[in-house]
Parts: C-alpha cells; structure tokens; sequence
C-alpha cells in the first residue's frame, strides 16, 4: 500500500472512531504484537520482530465497529481483534498487518439486571472487573480463570474459556444470553433474546469460539449468581490417577462440586508440593462443595462416602483452603512457566472410557519421541460423561536459534496434539486454536470442516477478519 493510500484509509478511519484512538505509532504496533503464545514470546525475546498491524483502532462501541469493517471491507484490508492480549494460542496475532481492532474502550458496564439475573457489558471489559461490578451487587460471575485479571469478556467468549469452578456452573457459553455483534460486512446484529429456544439454531454457538475469524462482539449479556451460603473444600491424596477418576466420575453421578482438581502425580511433587505443602507421593485432588449450608454437608458425607470406596487418604479442609487460595498464584511470576523454558498446554477433553487412555497415549508419545520434555498434567473441569487434562510439556533448555525453537515447539505439540486425536480426543478444550493449532483442524474435523469454511465464505467473502486462525 502506498503512502497516500495509507493516508486516505487513515483519515477515514479517524473520523469513524476519532483521530485520538488511531495509531500508527511503531510502540503501539510492537505492543500489539505478542500477546502470551509462546512463540511470539520466544521470538521477540530472540530479537526477531513479529507480524505487526499498520493501524491500530480502538472503536467504542457497535456503531464504531461497523464503520471500521465497512472501511475494511471495501478496500479489502485485513482485521484482528484484540482484547487484553492475554490468549495463548496466537489468535489475536495481526499476522497479515491491516487493521488491529483492539475492543478495551467498549469496556461500559449498560445494565445489571437482577430479576433477569445478568450483566448486560461492552466485550471490551476485563473480566475482573465485572465480577467486581457483580461483588457491588452481592453477586458473583461463578467465572475465575486464571487470567481474570488480565483477559475480556470478548477474549473469553471468542475462545470457549472455562474457569475453575466449571464443574458445576459450566464454561463461558454456558454464561452468556445473548449477543451483540457485528459480521465482516458492517451489520449490527444481536442474537436470541434468550439462549433456549426451538426458533432455530442457536446463534451465540455459532459465534462463541469463532475467535474473531466471523464478526466482531460488542456486547454481552453474562449470567449472575447468588454468593453461594457456604464454600467448603477438602483435599484427598490417591494412589494413582486411576483410582481418581473412578472416584470421581462416580461422584458426579450423585452430586456436583464446583471444583473437581486432580493431579497427576508428576504434577503433585512439581506444583502441589511447592504452593499448597502436600509432600506425600501420590495423585493430589481438591473438592469444593457450595451452595445451601445444609445441603453442602450432605454432599460432603457423600463425597467422604465415595473416595473411601477407592483408597483415597482425607487430607481435610486445610489443602483445598490454601489451594483456593493460591489458585491464580500458580500461573504468575515467580511461580509460572516462563521464557527461557519452553513449554505448553495441550488441553483436551473426552468421555470417561478415554481420558485416561489419552492421557498415557500423550505422556509417552512425548517422553519418547522427545526426551528432552517433560509433561505433566491435572484434570480440571469435569462433567458427569467425562472430564478434561490440562497437560503441560516443559523444556527446561530449548535451542537458542528462534527457527529451531519453532520448529520443536511445533513438533512437540503436533505429536501430543495427534496422540489425544487418534485416541478420542480433541484439539483444545479452551484455550482456543489460534495460528497454533489451525494446520491440525481438518485432521480433527475431515470433512466436517466444510461446515466452519461454507460459514466463513458466506459471512466474510474477502476474507478479511483474522485470517489464518481457526484453520481458516
């Protein structure tokens, strides 16, 4: 694009969202740059420049956001939104430049609904913050992330997040009633006044987990709840993993704690022993039982009643305290992976006759075809017909080069990520897929995959929002 060119575009762009929330500026591109994928990290930190946009705009509402895609649209440039920069998987990364849409001016709390128990907000919120709007309220969001503080509403939305208390009040579209949005072509529309209905499908499913590659979200309507009475948490020590998910998929039969935390036992001695004390050997797992005072201490005899059918030792209230406690302490400095290591979270989810089979199927496939990784892994969200890993590899001393670091840190994750395929498994729970994991999607999806490419040529015919995520 040349100069006048760029210009023109700029001007227009301006008086769509003000002169003052468009930048040029090479700091304001270089920080919109990185976001926390590993390998934009890593090649940053190599003294590599990334992809960066040629525009920044900050629009602050719908309205805005439809002006900046008309003008996208007819001069065929190319949109990525943005919200904290929080997400792991590369998804918000302008690899092909054009127009970065960062979201964090429609950040408006516009209705707190009580009788209708939501939080109508901008998607440009920091989750945090509307869970302290929810708190002013005697509320609460049932949402804690480890990235609360430092991640949106949109973020989460666009990527299918989860947080720790999952296990009874399910994941981020399980949290949201509808939509406002705006498609490739400028229109505003807002989905379902309701998320139940026989009118249809379900448009928020349609969006929810697009990662930006189908429409812009501006506004959400997130659930509320009731502060459960009483919070409760006890902590047990399995033998084996085995016996643990025995345990615990009987327990969800009968009752459903908010938390369900288990630990493998790599993962027990690593992370479990340094942050809450358990320095017995064996597979740590924390429960947490909430809700009606009276009801907590029936499930909690159920749940006392269950692990000692499978040999698991009751470390009482003090572990699961302190855990709940350090919950997000584990993914911050001092105690997180971090650069120089290389590392990743290849989370994936399936039914109870195949998650432990996965399971194994990736700690060897990795610890076998590259000896230099560890893995490690919990599983942290569980439903009554399965439950979820969260497994991690670490490479204590990855090379130095930035293009041999890619191409292990690529290797690595296409073995562990076909491992759990060929075993039932799925590309990603909810971190998302981003530019990490787009080249494995048809292998996930084979011919189903028309489905996710009809719907995007069909929305967004030049293709201009977020290319090349999603495996689109």
């Amino acid at each position: 694009m040349n100069d006048f060119l760029f210009a023109m575009i700029q001007s227009e762009l301006e008086d769509a969202v003000g002169q003052e929330n468009c930048s040029a500026n090479p700091i304001d591109k270089l920080v919109h740059s990185v976001d926390y994928f590993w390998l934009s990290r890593m090649w940053a930190d190599r003294g590599r420049r990334m992809p960066e946009a040629d525009i920044i705009v900050s629009p602050q509402n719908a309205h805005e956001t439809s002006a900046v895609l008309k003008i996208a649209n007819y001069y065929k440039i190319p949109v990525t939104t943005w919200g904290a920069g929080g997400g792991t998987q590369g998804g918000a990364i302008p690899v092909c430049g054009g127009i970065l849409l960062d979201t964090k001016r429609m950040n408006k709390i516009h209705q707190v609904n009580t009788d209708s128990m939501y939080i109508e907000c901008g998607t440009g919120i920091i989750y945090k913050h509307l869970e302290d709007i929810a708190n002013d309220y005697s509320y609460t969001t049932m949402h804690y992330p480890s990235s609360l503080t430092c991640s949106t509403v949109g973020g989460f939305l666009a990527h299918r997040g989860i947080g720790v208390v999952s296990t009874k009040y399910g994941k981020i579209d399980d949290m949201v009633l509808q939509i406002e949005l705006v498609l490739p072509n400028g229109d505003i529309i807002e989905t379902s006044p309701v998320p139940k209905h026989a009118a249809g499908p379900d448009l928020n499913q349609i969006f929810i987990g697009s990662e930006g590659t189908l429409c812009v979200m501006t506004k959400a309507q997130m659930r509320i709840y009731v502060q459960p009475e009483e919070r409760r948490f006890r902590g047990f020590l399995f033998k084996n993993i085995s016996d643990a998910l025995k345990a615990g998929k009987e327990l969800l039969q009968k009752i459903k704690p908010s938390v369900m935390r288990l630990y493998d036992e790599a993962e027990t001695i690593s992370i479990i022993k340094k942050i809450v004390g358990v320095s017995k050997k064996g597979a740590f797992m924390n429960i947490a039982l909430e809700g009606i005072a009276e009801i907590v201490a029936i499930e909690e005899k159920i749940l006392l009643d269950v692990f000692k059918k499978y040999g698991a030792e009751d470390l009482g209230n003090e572990y699961g305290e302190k855990w709940w406690k350090e919950k997000i302490t584990f993914f911050y400095p001092g105690h997180a992976l971090d650069l120089p290591q290389m590392f990743g979270t290849m989370d994936t989810i399936a039914p109870f006759d195949k998650i432990e089979t996965i399971y194994w199927a990736m700690k060897e496939s990795i610890e076998t075809n590259f000896p230099m990784a560890r893995f490690i892994a919990h599983f942290s969200h569980w439903y009554e017909w399965g439950a979820m890993i969260y497994d991690r590899f670490i490479v204590d001393e990855p090379p130095a080069d930035p293009m041999e670091a890619l191409r292990l840190h690529n290797q690595i994750w296409n073995c562990g990520v076909r491992a759990a395929l060929a075993n039932g498994g799925v590309l990603n729970d909810h971190h998302g897929v981003g530019i990490k994991l787009g080249r494995l999607m048809k292998e996930q999806y084979g011919s189903a995959m028309q489905v996710f490419e009809a719907l995007k040529r069909q929305l967004d015919p030049n293709q201009i929002l977020n290319p090349f995520k999603l495996g689109l």
